[in-house]
């Protein structure tokens, strides 16, 4: 889930499927295999910096063109792609108002001595031998209770990265563990938007989806929590010698408080009242401001600012760095603010770029068309659905999209098949939700490696719970497990 949005903000009634009869499979793959060709290039080959720091943003860019130019060859005017284009950049507006205030958040909350406090305290709390499945479960229960994968991973996410970076984890696998718990509350909760969105879409109800989808869910986040556990328990860290000197640097170089704990429990309070989540970070940044001035004097003396209010400014939009004696703490309490955020941002933009011209020359629909006419047993309908919204995940890089789309293209084939709708709804968010945040451009994927500070690449392999997920429905389906009719009346 990107934002804790209520269901008559995501307005699934106006989402529409652009036809283009003039368009075939062929040519409607064209700008998928270009895109994907320069991508391999540019990581496998260049070092992901064949265009310089941006080249993933411009490849999407190229990728869009690519496609405009498909696009006129078959009839599709530059008007009809600009708007669809600038629908799908309104979309994201909320997401990149979110994700400046989440750098925001991380700059006010390091000054403040909110995010040292978190590493200070969970230090003793959270050992190596159970942190990773630890911070799967802790994810989880906060997920579940707000909603919101992009919440969880702002808040506990980013404290969770910095303990177990203290203890000498590797910050992949941390990151892998928060987002497989996150999105498993983002699958589960009843006040998350695609949980109500891939109902909606299939044709059944929110409370039956949910029911359903524990089929899956349940074992797929089990063997999540094992695996992490057989980790924790193998892994050689660095952090449980040195844990003293740890907490002595952060002792002498923070006020630490237990009173430091408001701000977060305040903003999660404010999510859990289903307080939009632009005013709960904002108000999170405010009161780290005011907690920063009235806690860490002498960190703000330390900083470049002529004063008080001015430091806590530079901290919201610009790098923070915090001297300590100690080279993993001075890696860990750095941030980026507002401005460590645009990298993010621009990927978010291109990506809707692409993912509008390709929605504008009707290319996604053709391409889930093609996968449509050749699922002819109920494995290869299930298995087309998990294709299409994975496909889509990448090619038009936004979450709602590989649910929308395929929830409609295939909505009817299930029926005819005499399958429940709850089969397609949690087909949908099984491979359509979770494996997002496994596609770099994808919105998803860019805002949860921007707020961690973990790549995708980094942490792909760990993200258990999100890659398992589309094997654990096809796994259903092939062996027929629990594969509701429709009940003919």
């Amino acid at each position: 889930m990107q934002d804790n949005k209520n269901l008559s903000e995501i307005k699934i009634e106006d989402q529409k499927i652009i036809q283009n009869k003039e368009l075939n499979i062929l040519e409607a793959l064209i700008p998928v295999v270009i895109l994907m060709m320069l991508l391999a290039y540019n990581i496998f080959y260049a070092g992901g910096e064949w265009l310089g720091e941006y080249s993933n943003q411009f490849i999407l860019l190229m990728g869009g063109v690519v496609a405009s130019i498909v696009g006129f060859f078959n009839k599709v005017n530059i008007k009809t792609m600009l708007l669809e284009v600038w629908e799908n950049l309104k979309s994201v507006f909320i997401p990149i108002m979110i994700l400046f205030l989440v750098g925001a958040l991380a700059g006010t909350w390091l000054i403040s001595g909110i995010i040292p406090a978190m590493v200070y305290y969970g230090l003793q709390v959270l050992s190596p031998s159970i942190f990773l499945p630890a911070s799967v479960v802790i994810a989880a229960i906060i997920s579940v209770a707000t909603g919101s994968s992009w919440t969880t991973s702002a808040t506990v996410g980013i404290a969770l990265v910095g303990i177990g970076t203290a203890l000498g984890i590797p910050s992949g696998m941390i990151a892998g563990a928060v987002i497989s718990g996150a999105y498993f509350g983002d699958k589960m909760s009843p006040l998350s938007d695609t949980t109500n969105l891939a109902p909606a879409m299939a044709g059944t109800d929110i409370f039956t989806h949910i029911r359903y989808m524990t089929l899956t869910t349940v074992p797929t986040i089990l063997i999540t929590i094992l695996v992490f556990t057989i980790i924790s328990l193998n892994i050689e860290t660095t952090g449980s010698a040195d844990v003293s000197g740890l907490l002595h640097t952060i002792n002498e170089t923070f006020h630490i408080s237990i009173y430091l704990f408001i701000v977060p429990l305040v903003v999660i309070v404010l999510i859990l009242l289903k307080t939009k989540p632009l005013i709960a970070l904002g108000i999170g940044v405010v009161l780290a401001g005011i907690f920063a001035v009235i806690f860490q004097g002498d960190i703000l003396d330390m900083l470049p600012g002529t004063n008080s209010y001015k430091t806590v400014i530079n901290s919201i939009f610009f790098d923070t760095h915090i001297a300590t004696d100690n080279d993993k703490l001075n890696e860990l309490f750095s941030a980026g603010g507002m401005k460590g955020m645009l990298w993010t941002i621009y990927l978010i933009i291109c990506a809707m770029f692409f993912g509008g011209i390709m929605d504008a020359i009707g290319a996604l629909a053709r391409i889930t068309n093609g996968l449509l006419k050749i699922a002819t047993s109920i494995f290869g309908l299930f298995a087309s659905t998990v294709i299409s919204c994975i496909g889509l995940n990448a090619i038009a890089s936004d979450q709602y999209l590989a649910i929308v789309i395929p929830g409609k293209m295939f909505k009817k084939a299930f029926h005819d098949k005499g399958l429940a709708p709850e089969n397609l709804s949690r087909s949908l968010e099984d491979s359509g939700t979770v494996t997002s945040v496994l596609i770099p451009w994808n919105t998803c994927g860019a805002y949860q490696s921007g707020v961690l500070g973990v790549g995708v690449h980094e942490y792909f392999i760990y993200a258990i719970f999100n890659w398992l997920s589309p094997i654990m429905t096809l796994t259903f389906a092939a062996f027929s497990i629990k594969i509701k009719q429709l009940v003919k009346k």
